[in-house]
């Protein structure tokens, strides 16, 4: 099967796809997470049901999932130990003349106020729209999510406006702050 190998590194970080291998790494940063921290952040998780079997098949539909075009999901590791420490994931809007994409990051709350967020998200930007060929990407934003809304602005993206009841979760639908960044923006910074 073929398989979908693109990466990146900074000085600190290598963004990549997940691997079989990464799964006792990565379930280790999981389980270590602190309770949730704000509303947006999930913190510790019941991860019973993520065996080393499920794990393998997460990895499978991720790879499944680049070479269709529908979404491309990447690990955040830190270089010097290789240290799980979260995720960026861009999912195909639309293709054809809008080349549009969307953004979602997290980084294990054991991990914040390192600067890996905005460090991960700048070269995973470099990535879109260098080597995955987007024009556009937004993130779609909770209205009252600051840290969000603060690491999307570091990375140079601009508020566009806000989407009333654009997304359902928590049972309603709920209104998201719309910020975006185009390629020839990103390659200015």
């Amino acid at each position: 099967m073929k398989e979908f190998r693109l990466f990146s590194e900074t000085e600190r970080l290598r963004i990549r796809p997940l691997k079989v291998e990464d799964y006792s790494n990565w379930l280790h940063e999981f389980e270590s997470r602190s309770p949730s921290l704000s509303r947006h952040d999930v913190g510790k998780m019941d991860m019973t049901e993520c065996t080393e079997e499920w794990f393998k098949q997460l990895v499978s539909k991720h790879q499944e999932q680049a070479l269709e075009d529908i979404a491309y999901i990447f690990g955040v590791f830190r270089k010097g130990d290789n240290t799980h420490l979260g995720m960026v994931d861009f999912s195909t809007i639309e293709r054809d003349a809008f080349q549009w994409g969307r953004i979602g990051y997290t980084i294990h709350n054991q991990h914040w106020k390192n600067g890996y967020g905005k460090e991960a998200v700048k070269q995973a930007l470099h990535l879109a729209f260098h080597e995955l060929g987007f024009h556009r990407i937004e993130a779609h934003i909770n209205l009252d999510n600051a840290p969000s809304i603060k690491l999307a602005e570091h990375v140079g993206m601009e508020f566009e406006c806000v989407r009333k009841g654009f997304i359902h979760e928590h049972g309603e639908w709920t209104d998201h702050l719309i910020y975006y960044i185009n390629a020839k923006e990103e390659s200015g910074k």
